[in-house]
Order: structure tokens, then C-alpha cells, then sequence
């Protein structure tokens, strides 16, 4: 055998060697890329294929003896193709969309949620009924009036007159489509309230049916206003009530994690309980030496996080953590390691299973991430850092401290390309924003919402929420300094797709493997991140009703927005080129003429407007074939293809719609189905 052959095979045994163990961890990686797969088809798929190819690779990776590299790559196959049966099973479960009225209709059902807004509230109604028909397999979301102050309560049947659409298209090619989420949430419509609304019928189903509204309604009631809001929010999960200008704060300063509950938080709870349970027992000699006090306080621990899993809502987030902790318990009960990748890895296959959907949304993506970046980054740095724990008495705050900013530093440098993708910016300043408010929150404001839950049955609550108050005070400082900081929001252009699939395969590579091949994973991250300058960006975006028509020219932005324009539909360009508006286009006799690499197009103001010689004529209004440039995008062409994205250059327009890249899928709702009365502004959620 040549040297050089022997010394490649020595290299990849001792490769294999290193990693052993490692390789199931990519098996929920496989099943992703299968979801993954399943959506980015423009055609709906057959179930069978799929699940056939799942069922044949699992066999054959069961017999034996098989080659490990072999069973490793029939066991990579299977995951994929059962992940993609199980999105194509998850879609087939869901209930079709209904033919919905375009005028005003009674709408009659069971509230199954009910949230307050900054103004008013909004209900979700269960087995809703349109003007008497039979009740719909979907439910229907509904702003209230914001003068209605009829008590309501989730449970009660009730009745009210209102305008309703469908979920709106996205807002460009590629952008967030509110159909499919709609799709996989069980929701038929958006609407709003035009009448008052009637209570019909009280609960029937006892406190607990409305346990959460209640709880937060107590809160906000002890703590009127954002303070208020925002404990609901950490101890309910209910976030509807938090006013924009804390959100914006938030946001802006790389704390809005704080306001999704998710792992901080329910690890705050069960930790706490632990400690508590664990010191409680301990103060019992007899208890200490003949009881297994750990795992009873473990057990505890746990009941205490199902208990505010449940009063949280059960959302995404919470989900993973809680199917963490589940697994960090299960661990201390057997004496196993309690927190590692291979329980994050199967906290992920369970979720994904479940709710294959998920995996498209930011709150999988970030908290995955977020969790992933600080499991295996201690993994190689707490070895180190452990040497700093004994010597001099600062050397311990030192660890602290540094921990922190460690901490702080691989979840929210994770979690960014993420929240750039779907926001449009990226936040410069979270590791000190971090460093300030995570203490204040694990160490004040957590601890006292506990107590007030506890007390809350005894009338007692003010008692432990006006410390609370006090300490989300101070988080709210933390956010409204931070984000004024100079370019403490900064916007960045949108991550293409592929971008993002490079990040997120780079961030994996560098997370799950133990050698240095893992810094291989460095470069895709790098180029991943690079994509939004190298991918080059549409020069013209077309929202799907054409009343927003926005040019991205010289490095400037300019949106023309018809009357009637969606405030969602106006601020997506800004996500996509990552700029502002730069002002007013200039134009005469009734036409905006814009050249782009030697094409000409055309806004039409006027439809009579001349527009010979254009390569692209644009208009918010009907052509009715008026115009013969080689493309023409008016409001009739925007309703038959949906939102429209233009690249100009030398060669003329190249045209990308939204149909053309989501296809003939069952969430896609035809325009046919989906046009309503122009003076309805399209539905979109709060």
C-alpha cells in the first residue's frame, strides 16, 4: 500500500476514534434537512416515497453485522426521509382552508384565548360559526373593540359582528409566510371587531380553563402599566400587553430573550425549587442521611417546571427547555451526566417530530442555537475556566463575572444571524445589556414572581410583586440606556436562504464534532454571514396588493404606498436591503422615472401616463394591457402572482413571484380565495 494511502486511512481511523459517539448527534440534523426538504418543494409530495425509504433504511441499518459507516449512513437516510414524512403527515392532519365571507359577518364560537394589547384585547374563537352555519374545523382571531369592556373570560361562548380575511401572502418573494403558520396554528382568519361584543354563555369549564388570564389580569391589576405587562409576561407567557416602546427597547439592546420565556427562565424556576426543596430536607439530619435528597429535590424541581410550563402557554421555547429539563432530571435520578449536546440532540428529535413546523420558525432557531453554542462552548472552556476556581479570594467573582460575559457572549453571537434573517438588524451591545440584566432578572425579579405565585391564593400577591416591580424597573433602564446607544440597532440586508443554511450547517459542524476539523464549520458561518453583500439583492419589490411599490437605488431606499397600505407591507423593504427611506422619487407628468444598469423603469402615478420606451412599467393601479413594455407589474398582475421582486440590468427585468417559489402547496390560499373588498387591510398578527 503507497505511504501516502496508509497514512490517509491511519489519519481517518484515529478521526473515527476521536469522534466516537458523536454521529447521533447528526441523526436529528438529518431529520431537519428532511423538513427542510419537504418545504422547499413547490409541489406537494406523496407521504409513501418517504416513508418507505424510512422504514427500508431502518431494517437495514438493524441487521447485523453491518459496517459501522454503512449503518451510520442508512441511519442519516432514514432520519432525513422520516423527517420529511413526518412534515408531509403533519400537513395532511391539518384541516383545509374554508370558504370565508368578504363582507361583515356574526361570528359566534368559545373563546380559547383571550389576550390583552396595549389597546384592547383579542380573542382566538374555537369552532367558530359564520352567520349561523355549521362551526368551522379552524379557529379565528379577532381584535376587540377597544371601547368593549365586556368581562369575558377564556371558555365562554360569545358573539360578535366583524370583517375577516384570510392570512396575508408574504410580503415580498421569501418572506414571512403568515399562510403556512396559519396553516399548522388551526387558524382560518384574522379579522376585527365592528359591532360590540355578546357573552352568550359563561365558562363551563372551571377556574383552571382560565387560570393564565387570571393570573395575569391579578398581575396587571397590582402593577398597572409596562411593569405590569412585563411581569405577565415572565410568569404567564401572555407578552400581548407589553408596550411597543419597552418592545423596540428590548429589542434593540439584545434583551428581548427576556421577554420570550424559554430556558432562562424556566431554569431560574426549577433551580430555584431544587435549591429550596434540597436545603428544606437537608435541615433534617434524619431526612440527610437516610433519604436520596437530590433526586427528591430533582423530582420536585420538576413538578414546578410542569406546573409553569403549563401556566406559560407551552410554547415553542418552553417546550425545549422543559424537554431539557426533563432529561436533566432523568439524568440525576440515574447519576448520569445532567446537562450535554446528546439532550439537547434529543430534545430536538422530539420536538421536531411532534411539530415539524417548527423548525422554520425564529423561535425554534434561536433557542436551538442559543442552547447549542452554550452547551458545547463549556464543554471545551470549562476545563479552563475551572482552574481559575481555587487561589486568591477575587479569583471567584472574576469567574463569575466572566462566566457571565462568556455566557452572554456565545448565546446571543448564536442567536444572531437568526434574529438578522428575520428582523432585518442585528443588536451590537447584548453582552453588556446581558451582563447587567440576567443577574437583576435570576437573582431579583424571578425570585419575587415565584413568591408572588405562591402568595397569589392568599390575596397576598402585592406583597412580592412590588419588589418585582421594582427590579423590572431596572430592566427597563437596562434596555432604554442600552438601546440608546449609537447604532445599537444596526440593519443589516437579508441573509438568503442559502446564507442561512451555511450558518446553521457551520454553527452544527463547529458544536458537534470534538477535533480541530470542527474550525471547518468557521468558514461556512463566515460565509454564510458574508451572503447578504455577495447574493446580489432584488433592485424593485411589489407587495402582493401593489399598493407598496419599493426601489432600492444608489444605496437609497424609496417606497411609493397607495392609501390603504399595511404598515407590515411598508416596513418590509427595510428588512430586506437593510435601509431607511431615503426620501421622495421625482416625477413628472404623471409617471417616476427610475434608470438601474442602463434599464429604464417606470412608476406610474397616472395609469394614461405615457410609458414608451420602458424595459419595466410599475403601477399600483390597473393597466387593463395599456402599457406594451416587456414586463408589466400592476395591481391585476401582483393578484395573479403574488408579491414580485425585479433585478434590472442590461439584459432587461428578471422577475421572481412569490407563487413561482411557494408553488402549488396546500397553505398557499389561491387568489381567488383569498381576494377580499379593497377597503379591507390585510390581516396580520400583533
Amino acid at each position: 500500500m503507497h505511504p501516502a494511502i496508509a497514512h490517509a486511512r491511519d489519519a481517518f481511523a484515529a478521526w473515527l476514534a476521536a469522534e466516537r459517539g458523536r454521529f447521533a448527534l447528526f441523526l436529528p440534523v438529518c431529520m431537519g434537512a428532511g423538513i427542510i426538504a419537504y418545504f422547499g418543494r413547490v409541489s406537494e409530495p406523496s407521504l409513501w416515497p418517504a416513508a418507505a425509504i424510512a422504514a427500508t433504511t431502518l431494517g437495514l441499518a438493524a441487521l447485523r453485522p453491518a459496517p459501522p459507516l454503512l449503518r451510520a449512513a442508512l441511519l442519516a437516510i432514514c432520519f432525513a426521509a422520516g423527517g420529511f414524512a413526518s412534515a408531509r403527515l403533519a400537513t395532511w392532519r391539518a384541516p383545509p382552508w374554508p370558504d370565508l365571507p368578504r363582507g361583515a359577518v356574526v361570528i359566534a364560537g368559545t373563546i380559547t384565548s383571550l389576550e390583552a394589547l396595549p389597546e384592547g384585547r383579542r380573542v382566538t374563537l374555537g369552532a367558530p360559526s359564520l352567520d349561523g352555519a355549521p362551526p368551522l374545523a379552524r379557529a379565528i382571531r379577532l381584535r376587540l373593540r377597544d371601547t368593549d369592556d365586556i368581562l369575558l373570560a377564556p371558555g365562554d361562548a360569545m358573539r360578535v359582528r366583524a370583517l375577516i380575511r384570510p392570512p396575508s401572502p408574504p410580503a415580498y418573494p421569501g418572506g414571512w409566510d403568515m399562510q403556512r403558520d396559519a396553516w399548522f396554528a388551526g387558524i382560518a382568519a384574522y379579522g376585527f371587531a365592528i359591532g360590540p361584543a355578546a357573552r352568550l354563555q359563561p365558562a363551563s369549564g372551571g377556574r383552571w380553563q382560565n387560570l393564565r388570564e387570571s393570573v395575569a389580569a391579578r398581575i396587571m391589576a397590582a402593577l398597572p402599566g409596562p411593569r405590569g405587562a412585563i411581569a405577565a409576561t415572565l410568569l404567564t407567557g401572555i407578552g400581548t400587553a407589553i408596550p411597543p416602546d419597552d418592545r423596540a427597547a428590548f429589542q434593540a439592546s439584545g434583551l428581548a430573550h427576556l421577554l420570550a420565556v424559554a430556558g432562562l427562565h424556566i431554569g431560574i424556576v426549577m433551580g430555584s425549587l431544587f435549591g429550596l426543596t434540597r436545603a428544606a430536607l437537608a435541615a433534617s439530619e434524619r431526612i440527610a442521611l437516610h433519604a436520596p435528597v437530590k433526586r427528591i429535590a430533582a423530582v420536585a424541581a420538576l413538578g414546578g417546571g410542569v406546573l409553569y410550563l403549563a401556566l406559560t402557554g407551552a410554547h415553542v421555547p418552553i417546550l425545549r427547555s422543559f424537554a431539557m429539563a426533563c432529561l436533566v432530571t432523568l439524568a440525576l435520578l440515574t447519576g448520569r451526566r445532567a446537562v450535554s449536546v446528546r439532550a439537547l440532540a434529543l430534545a430536538a428529535l422530539a420536538l421536531m417530530a411532534t411539530a415539524p413546523d417548527i423548525i422554520l420558525g425564529v423561535s425554534f432557531q434561536m433557542s436551538f442555537a442559543a442552547v447549542l453554542a452554550l452547551v458545547a462552548g463549556w464543554e471545551v472552556l470549562a476545563p479552563r475556566l475551572a482552574l481559575l476556581t481555587a487561589g486568591r479570594w477575587w479569583r471567584g467573582p472574576a469567574l463569575y463575572v466572566g462566566g457571565l460575559a462568556v455566557t452572554s457572549a456565545l448565546a446571543g453571537t448564536a442567536s444572531l444571524p437568526y434574529a438578522a434573517y428575520h428582523f432585518g438588524n442585528a443588536t451590537l451591545f447584548y453582552v453588556p445589556a446581558n451582563m447587567l440584566a440576567v443577574p437583576l432578572t435570576a437573582l431579583w425579579v424571578m425570585p419575587w414572581g415565584m413568591a408572588a405565585l405562591a402568595l397569589m391564593p392568599f390575596g397576598l400577591e402585592r406583597l412580592a410583586l412590588a419588589p418585582m416591580g421594582a427590579g423590572i424597573a431596572g430592566l427597563r433602564a437596562i434596555a432604554h440606556g442600552v438601546a440608546a446607544w449609537p447604532n445599537a440597532l444596526w440593519p443589516v440586508p437579508q441573509m438568503p436562504p442559502a446564507g442561512l443554511l451555511l450558518v446553521s450547517a457551520g454553527l452544527i459542524w463547529l458544536c458537534l464534532w470534538r477535533t480541530r476539523l470542527r474550525l471547518i464549520g468557521l468558514a461556512a458561518m463566515l460565509a454564510g454571514l458574508a451572503s447578504p453583500w455577495l447574493a446580489p439583492a432584488p433592485d424593485i419589490l411589489v407587495s402582493p396588493d401593489a399598493r407598496v411599490i419599493a426601489v432600492h437605488v444608489g444605496g437609497q431606499m424609496f417606497v411609493s404606498a397607495a392609501p390603504g397600505a399595511s404598515a407590515f407591507d411598508r416596513e418590509a423593504p427595510g428588512r430586506v436591503w437593510g435601509s431607511q427611506n431615503g426620501g421622495v422619487l421625482s416625477c413628472l407628468a404623471g409617471a417616476c422615472p427610475l434608470t438601474i444598469r442602463g434599464a429604464l423603469a417606470l412608476l406610474l402615478i397616472d395609469p394614461a401616463a405615457d410609458c414608451t420606451g420602458a424595459t419595466l412599467v410599475l403601477s399600483a393601479l390597473p393597466l387593463h394591457g395599456r402599457c406594451r413594455a416587456p414586463v408589466v407589474i400592476d395591481r391585476f398582475s401582483v393578484r395573479a402572482e403574488g408579491a414580485t421582486a425585479i433585478t434590472l440590468g442590461p439584459a432587461g427585468a428578471l422577475r421572481v413571484t412569490d407563487h413561482a417559489l411557494r408553488g402549488r402547496r396546500p397553505w398557499v390560499i389561491a387568489p381567488a380565495t383569498g381576494t377580499t373588498p379593497s377597503g379591507l387591510p390585510p390581516a396580520q398578527t400583533e
